[in-house]
């Protein structure tokens, strides 16, 4: 399978961009290619896809159903509780919508963290994106609950090798106040036996903080430093609540540390660090949370959010520019879970996004990449494609109708 992208700009440049199989075969002007499907992309810019690096994609469906709440009450009294009666078809739909809203604000890959696995995944292959996939392991330090959690994380990741390489799998260990010592040791210890990736909450908020070093002496990131659960396999998500020792931390172990200020910011959690992470090398990349968190998936408008609260929050307007933050939601993320992606290159993996030069927030277009942070929006994506194939075209995903007719009858049965 072959597709001829034509005359699409790419750095400033018009250029043919060639795909073969799921990979960009060849990058330069006049290309041919016989047999290939060609796409005229006149008018519109090449750009990698967004990798959106900490969600829980069937929140979809919980979009706007508890809001302005504190995090705990949020979790214990309004979200655990529904969930806990959500079924892996539940999350299919959820899913579904995910990725569907993923695809038409140019996300092509997704770091997961929820239930029922299968159900994700199946949306994740039948949609066409890339994803690592973690089941969420909270076990309230029960043994009884944690030996039942041990055995479905080995059940799920046998089982996962089913589906195709768009899917990866990974430990989801939700965070050190719902999971055990022994189960964080367990997960980290099984992550590393298989080459695995560990996903967790961190340092999200002040509660948390406080409550480790009651119980423990010690803050979060200095906790999971002690026990040898950090390293560059471990996806850390928010740590906002982190001083300086713990920023040392995490820039040594190469942890790879994921803002997510929408979510952050709404429900108070606090200002991520953001300078002092740069200033000390920590790999950084991006994320939205979970719909119900943030209350959208849109990778463009998350990049507009990280960039405008680091210059706001530090009183420095040079504080994270349009490049940083790009990098961030793009090669950072794809970086961070071992893909050969990120970047518009020959041999690289064909995740990509064509923008529409001609939509009035590209206008007139002095830099694409600053456009891309602080103008676009998901009106600007005209194509994404992800692992060589088409997922839209013209803004549009085939099927979503069905998928938005089917989500939207949960509001009914979940009010």
């Amino acid at each position: 399978m072959s597709l001829l992208i034509k005359n699409i700009e790419l750095n400033g440049v018009c250029t043919d961009v060639l795909i073969q199989g799921n990979r960009f075969a060849s990058i330069a002007p006049e290309l041919e290619a016989e047999g290939a499907e060609i796409l005229d992309a006149t008018g519109m810019a090449i750009i990698p896809g967004l990798v959106n690096m900490h969600t829980h994609a069937s929140m979809t469906l919980l979009r706007s159903y508890a809001d302005d709440l504190h995090l705990h009450d949020w979790l214990n009294n309004h979200i655990w509780p529904l969930e806990a009666t959500m079924t892996e078809e539940d999350i299919y739909h959820g899913a579904r919508l995910a990725c569907l809203e993923m695809i038409k604000s140019g996300t092509t890959c997704f770091a997961d963290m929820y239930w029922h696995f299968h159900g994700v995944a199946r949306a994740v292959e039948e949609m066409g994106l890339r994803a690592v996939l973690s089941s969420v392991f909270i076990d309230l330090n029960d043994e009884a609950r944690a030996e039942k959690e041990r055995k479905l994380a080995e059940k799920l990741y046998e089982e996962s090798k089913r589906y195709s390489d768009r899917i990866g799998f990974s430990l989801g260990p939700h965070a050190i106040y719902t999971v055990s010592e022994a189960s964080l040791k367990w997960a980290k210890a099984f992550a590393r036996e298989n080459g695995l990736l560990f996903h967790i909450h961190l340092s999200e908020t002040e509660k948390e903080v406080a409550d480790c070093l009651a119980e423990h002496g010690l803050r979060p990131v200095q906790w999971l430093e002690k026990n040898g659960l950090l390293d560059e396999q471990t996806i850390a998500a928010h740590v906002v609540h982190v001083n300086d020792e713990e920023i040392e931390i995490l820039a040594r172990r190469g942890v790879q540390v994921v803002h997510n200020p929408g979510s952050n910011m709404k429900l108070a959690s606090g200002s991520f660090p953001v300078q002092k992470m740069l200033q000390a090398g920590v790999k950084l990349s991006l994320g939205t949370d979970g719909a119900s968190s943030n209350n959208n998936l849109c990778m463009l408008e998350e990049m507009k959010l990280a960039a405008l609260q680091a210059k706001v929050v530090h009183g420095d307007p040079t504080l994270l520019p349009a490049k940083t933050v790009f990098d961030m939601a793009t090669g950072n993320g794809a970086a961070a879970l071992g893909l050969d992606a990120g970047e518009i290159a020959e041999g690289r993996l064909a995740d990509c996004v064509m923008v529409n030069l001609e939509n009035p927030r590209l206008v007139p277009g002095y830099d694409l990449i600053s456009d891309m942070v602080y103008s676009a929006d998901s009106s600007c994506i005209d194509t994404v494609i992800c692992n060589g194939r088409v997922l839209m075209r013209n803004g549009r995903v085939d099927g979503e109708e069905e998928i938005i007719a089917e989500a939207r009858k949960y509001k009914n049965r979940f009010q």
